[in-house]
Order: structure tokens, then C-alpha cells, then sequence
């Protein structure tokens, strides 16, 4: 069952970029969390996503925002990926796809394709948002920061 607004963030731990363990719990201290999950780095749109992220970084820390992105990605992947765009956000590795099945993230193209989907989770752990679309990557920031100017 995917996670829809209204619903309780699930709990998790994994891995960094920098290969550090990070439960959710710690990025619950800001107003919101942007969860943004994605499906490969250095791809063509999850660039343009992340990079988007990336450049209206300052406006949602902000706003009491912290960002977060994740795919299925190796923690290597992810640090040659952040490093080449600069990205001042955590990349979060979830190899086995857990995470994501947990959220209920759907896939694209008959399965094959990873899902695209934001999640805006306020600091009670409260889902307060969900934007979904493979194709629309830079809208993710806009909604995100729609949803948090009100909250």
C-alpha cells in the first residue's frame, strides 16, 4: 500500500554517500523533510531533478527543509554523482530496494523503470505531501516548496 498524505513516515537506516549509517529520526529535527526518491544517478532527468534540488537548496533550508534523495544506487555511485554536481544533500543508498518497496513507490514502463516520487514529511514524522511524475522533475521542487511555505 503506497504512502499517501496523512500517513506516518516509516522509520529507516541506511547508508550515505560518504558510507555513514542515517536513521530517519535525525532529519526530523527541521520543519520538513524533502524525501525525494529517484530512479539513477547521472541519468539524463534525475540530474535535472537533482540539480534543481540543488539549486533552490538555500530557499528550502530556509523554510526549515532538509533534503533528501534516494535510489537504488552504490554508495561510490552516489559519491561520484554528488561530487559532479555539487550537491549539498544527503543521497541515501537503498540497494535493495527496500526503502522504496516500503513507500510503495511505483515503477514506470512495464516495471522496468524506478518510480519518481517527493515526499514532504513534517518534524512529527507526518507525511504532509506527495508528489509523483517521472517526467515533470523540476515540478518536484516547486510542490515540495509549495507544501511547506504551508506548513
Amino acid at each position: 500500500m503506497p504512502i499517501k498524505t496523512g500517513d506516518n513516515c516509516p522509520t529507516f537506516e541506511l547508508n550515505d554517500q560518504e558510507g555513514r549509517l542515517r536513521a530517519s529520526k535525525e532529519f526530523f529535527n527541521k520543519k520538513a523533510l524533502v524525501l525525494y526518491f529517484y530512479p539513477k544517478d547521472d541519468s539524463p532527468g534525475c540530474t535535472a531533478q537533482a540539480c534543481s534540488f540543488r539549486d533552490a537548496y538555500e530557499d528550502l533550508l530556509e523554510l526549515g527543509a532538509e533534503v533528501v534523495g534516494v535510489s537504488g544506487d552504490s554508495l561510490e555511485q552516489h559519491k561520484k554523482f554528488a561530487k559532479k554536481h555539487n550537491l549539498p544533500f544527503t543521497l541515501l543508498a537503498d540497494i535493495n530496494n527496500k526503502l522504496r518497496k516500503r513507500f510503495g513507490v511505483p515503477t514506470n514502463l512495464f516495471g522496468l523503470i524506478p518510480g519518481r516520487v517527493t515526499y514532504v514529511i513534517d518534524s512529527e514524522g507526518t507525511v504532509r505531501g506527495v508528489f509523483n511524475s517521472q517526467i515533470d522533475v523540476k515540478r518536484h521542487v516547486k510542490k515540495a516548496l509549495e507544501i511547506i511555505e504551508k506548513l
